[in-house]
């Protein structure tokens, strides 16, 4: 994937409800116009990276993109599991990604348990992945400390309606 790393920033919005409820892993989902400004070659799947929310600390992550075969979703969605436990929701904060490196495709599983299961096992895959001299230095990209609509690593930005969206590899 040419794209990666893939900045992006928006708004987080509320999803499906599914995250922190039925599976104990809760998630922060980006709008519409952040999942329809994704390169073409960002494919459905489970990524790695880095995420912060606001000004806050920067924090390994996981997140699906696709239809979540499961539930069998009708609308694409990006969700990102942030590896840190907050206090509180943030609905209506900046959350900012750079997404590092794919770990697998989406796919359907049996049972909750089975798909539970696999999203801790991607948990684990990230920690030992964002490790990697190559990819925990993008945990200090200037990307995280900016809330302009400039990219970090390349001058392509994309704009939104009021979101900010970031390409930059």
């Amino acid at each position: 994937m040419k794209s990666l790393p893939y900045f992006c920033r928006g708004e987080v919005v509320r999803g499906f409800g599914r995250g922190s409820k039925e599976l104990g892993i809760p998630t922060a989902n980006f709008p519409d116009s952040v999942v329809d400004s994704l390169p073409a070659d960002v494919s459905t799947g489970i990524y790695y990276g880095w995420a912060c929310v606001g000004n806050s600390d920067v924090h390994k992550m996981v997140m699906s993109i696709g239809w979540n075969p499961y539930y069998k979703n009708t609308k694409k969605s990006m969700e990102t599991h942030i590896i840190h436990k907050f206090k509180e929701d943030f609905y209506g904060e900046i959350l900012s990604v750079v997404l590092v490196g794919y770990i697998r495709s989406e796919k359907s599983f049996p049972s909750l348990e089975d798909l539970t299961a696999a999203i801790n096992s991607d948990i684990e895959e990230a920690k030992v992945m964002l490790e990697l001299p190559e990819h925990s230095k993008l945990k200090e990209d200037n990307f995280f400390t900016s809330t302009t609509d400039s990219s970090p690593a390349s001058p392509s930005s994309v704009a939104s309606t009021s979101q900010s969206i970031i390409n930059g590899h």
